[in-house]
């Protein structure tokens, strides 16, 4: 772990986060010592990871990806970070990669296809709970204490009330999210045995891309709303399908919860910073708090584009709830966290903007 020290001149007026303990106003000369730290992130080359990894590089830290490359992409990574290219269910390669002296692990790597789960749970077995093991494991013999672990609303299933909060029913519809919540579960025994404290982070629906613009790998074979809207309009696709427009919502389609990849990046620092000076785990939702339909998304992604996007709507999926909201306020509470850019427009003209300079449309 390093100290930072940033030096303001006279005069300077600055905004700084309240987590780094840093003065709003600045006396002649002001100190600021920040926390620096040395993060291996597993899964950095992702969607999520690579902004993750881009969030704690802006914040300073030191940060070295490890990947393979299964849904990642080299184009993700940046030159500031080191890579290691290794699996997590190679024992001995991510064991060598734990002894690099980091004082955390954020866990981004899974499988995370629900309905793939359900055919193929020997695979979800395999890499979320057997590969999550190895990492406890290569962390506990590395002396590595904390752990930020990339969680799901898949853990809660059917929703029993709304908006959805930490203290909801856990019941898993999916084996996915079976997985998720598994996972947790062995973190709290660690966090028990091993003085391992964690934060695993329940997302809801993450989307948009890098609101500065520096992330411009796509996600391969995406199944979620919004890059599948983006491919109907990149003519990848011949038409959207709607699942559905009957349902007890203003418009007949399904409401989910959309939370901006950036918004999950830094939720990701902020839980990190808690836990590292707080000395206690935690799981918590990251969402919106707003619910979306599927048609808003639609219309806003053609005005935004200026294409047409074919849509047709066809039957409902069995098991889709009709709404999927979140409560965030646990994490406003502890983290400080709020969800600064998951407005719908935010959330289509990044996500249009990645895919209009990738296909160059």
């Amino acid at each position: 772990m390093y100290l930072k020290v940033i030096l303001y001149d006279w005069g300077e007026i600055f905004n700084v986060r309240q987590e780094q303990g840093c003065p709003g106003i600045v006396d002649p000369l002001s100190i600021c010592y920040h926390q620096i730290m040395n993060i291996l992130i597993i899964g950095g080359a992702g969607y999520i990871g690579s902004h993750v990894a881009r969030e704690f590089l802006d914040a300073g830290h030191r940060v070295t990806v490890f990947d393979n490359f299964s849904s990642g992409l080299r184009q993700n990574l940046f030159a500031e970070a080191a890579f290691i290219h290794g699996d997590i269910q190679d024992y001995t390669a991510l064991g060598r990669a734990a002894r690099g002296g980091f004082d955390a692990i954020v866990h981004l790597a899974a499988a995370k296809a629900a309905g793939e789960s359900m055919l193929k749970p020997e695979k979800y077995s395999a890499n979320n709970i057997s590969g999550t093991i190895n990492i406890l494991n290569a962390a506990a013999e590395a002396g590595i204490k904390n752990i930020i672990f990339s969680s799901s609303a898949a853990v809660y299933g059917e929703p029993v009330y709304l908006p959805i909060d930490e203290n909801h029913p856990c019941n898993p519809e999916n084996y996915y999210g079976f997985t998720k919540l598994e996972i947790e579960r062995i973190l709290g025994w660690y966090d028990k045995l091993k003085g391992m404290h964690f934060a695993a982070l329940r997302y809801f629906n993450a989307a948009g891309y890098d609101v500065k613009g520096r992330i411009s790998g796509l996600e391969q074979n995406p199944a979620n709303l919004i890059p599948v809207i983006m491919e109907a309009a990149c003519g990848l696709r011949p038409e959207l399908q709607i699942f559905g427009s009957d349902y007890d919502t203003p418009d007949g389609t399904c409401i989910r919860d959309y939370v901006h990849v950036s918004d999950l990046a830094r939720g990701h620092a902020a839980a990190l910073d808690y836990i590292s000076k707080n000395g206690k785990s935690l799981s918590v939702n990251l969402g919106s708090e707003t619910g979306l339909s599927v048609l808003e998304m639609v219309e806003a992604a053609r005005k935004i584009s200026g294409k047409p996007i074919p849509a047709k709507i066809v039957g409902r999926r069995p098991g889709d709830p009709a709404k999927l909201t979140a409560s965030s306020k646990l994490a406003h509470e502890l983290l400080g966290w709020t969800a600064e850019y998951s407005g719908l427009e935010s959330l289509i003209e990044t996500t249009w903007d990645a895919y209009r300079k990738h296909f160059g449309k």
